[in-house]
């Protein structure tokens, strides 16, 4: 009798650890299936990359691991075991609880950055070179848990070419504001409504060019060291142009000496204008402008040398420069000339002021010829940037503001509303 009580014991405890081993082993395999897997165009591309999306699962954690496996073949085989096989690559791996859909970088006005589902996005021509437009491609998505793997079916997704990239709003936004102050000014320039600052240095160009004529000297224009691929140098050549034209006006000799070939026919050709212009075609000659050389020192060794024996009374310096600058004036200084220089070389700048006797500093370079010829459109230009910078540097203040206002509140929504409106995407 005791010896059948303990064997029905035995019995009972083997029977319940089956039972309770089966519904772990049961409840360890429970992977919910994948809840509306889409794949589609990445939005806003040249048409290279697709974009995966599926709802989150409560049971995705940092224990979880997805994989995304691409085809780009019809009827690929469902088969784990067969991936390779059937033409299946791995093009990415993550934890369950990574590549949310508010992780991906598309501004606001553009995208649902959504907590509940998982974005992840494939850059096919990584995989599969160059990407013909319309082509599908074939997705799966497999989840891991330890040994647990389960598998989504097979969703076709096909990629193009965007015509609009609607991230980029914002700047065209800013582009649309910044044309119309340029209009509004230039109508206004017309009608002579506007005020330019006075420049010191250029108003000082009539009295040097009126001592050279007085003296019978000639007047010394360089152009700096770049060639025309530099905002400064085109700043150069068309104050350049605007001299020019006092020069013949008055039939004092212009000279100018060059370091680049390109920059010296681009002013024989601005010259020559500026000459007919004011009617002075008889007086214009093809020596004004001349080659020197494109080495640094030897072209500033010649033009020191020609200053010395001619003693200029005037001498320009615009354009960008480099060690020559100090070399270049302070023989022009001792030959008694005056002395105007225009640079954007912040490091020159020192030089320039010390030994010459008026210095356009940075940006008054580029607003020279508008100042000096008075044409609208060019004072309207010079206006209508003048509103785009004071525009730049309110929003810049007033997007400081809000995001340091954001961050000490913790208002996440709209610390990445006022980021996406400043990122260029």
């Amino acid at each position: 009798m005791k010896n059948g009580k303990i064997a029905a014991a035995v019995l009972a405890a083997i029977f319940f650890a089956s039972v309770s081993g089966a519904s772990a082993e049961k409840k360890k395999i429970e992977i919910p299936p994948l809840e509306g897997l889409t794949a589609r165009d990445m939005p806003y591309d040249m048409g290279a990359a697709a974009l995966l999306e599926w709802k989150i699962r409560d049971c995705d954690n940092q224990d979880m691991t997805y994989r995304i496996f691409v085809s780009s073949l019809a009827g690929t085989g469902p088969a784990l075991r067969s991936f390779t096989e059937a033409g299946w690559i791995k093009v990415d791996e993550f934890k369950g609880n990574e590549r949310l859909a508010k992780d991906i970088e598309l501004p606001f006005w553009a995208w649902n950055a959504s907590k509940n589902i998982h974005a992840v996005k494939v850059s096919l021509d990584n995989f599969f070179g160059k990407i013909q437009d319309g082509s599908v491609y074939y997705f799966k998505v497999m989840t891991l848990r330890g040994k647990q793997i389960s598998e989504s079916p097979v969703v076709p997704g096909a990629v193009k070419g965007n015509w609009f990239n609607l991230s980029r709003f914002n700047n065209l936004f800013y582009v649309i504001l910044i044309s119309m102050a340029f209009f509004w000014a230039v109508t206004h320039a017309k009608k002579g409504n506007l005020f330019i600052r006075r420049i010191t240095g250029l108003d000082a160009v009539e009295e040097a060019i009126g001592r050279a004529t007085e003296m019978g000297k000639p007047v010394y224009y360089l152009t700096g060291r770049l060639g025309m691929g530099s905002m400064s140098t085109i700043a150069a050549t068309f104050i350049l142009g605007e001299i020019s034209k006092r020069i013949a006006t008055y039939d004092t000799q212009l000279k100018v000496p060059h370091t680049e070939p390109v920059t010296m026919t681009v002013c024989q050709e601005i010259v020559k204008q500026a000459y007919s212009e004011a009617g002075r075609q008889d007086a214009y000659r093809e020596d004004i402008n001349f080659y020197v050389t494109d080495d640094q020192f030897a072209y500033t060794a010649a033009v020191d040398g020609m200053m010395t024996r001619e003693k200029p009374a005037a001498c320009f310096y615009m354009g960008y420069y480099y060690a020559e600058s100090l070399l270049l004036t302070e023989i022009g200084s001792h030959t008694g000339a005056i002395q105007i220089a225009g640079t954007d070389a912040e490091h020159q700048l020192p030089f320039f002021f010390i030994t010459c006797d008026y210095t356009l500093i940075g940006e008054e370079l580029y607003a020279a010829g508008a100042y000096l010829s008075k044409d609208p459109v060019l004072v309207g230009t010079l206006r209508g940037q003048d509103i785009g910078k004071v525009f730049a540097m309110a929003v810049i203040l007033l997007g400081a503001i809000g995001l340091t206002l954001a961050h000490v509140r913790g208002w996440d929504g709209l610390t990445r509303v006022i980021g996406n409106l400043f990122n260029s995407f």
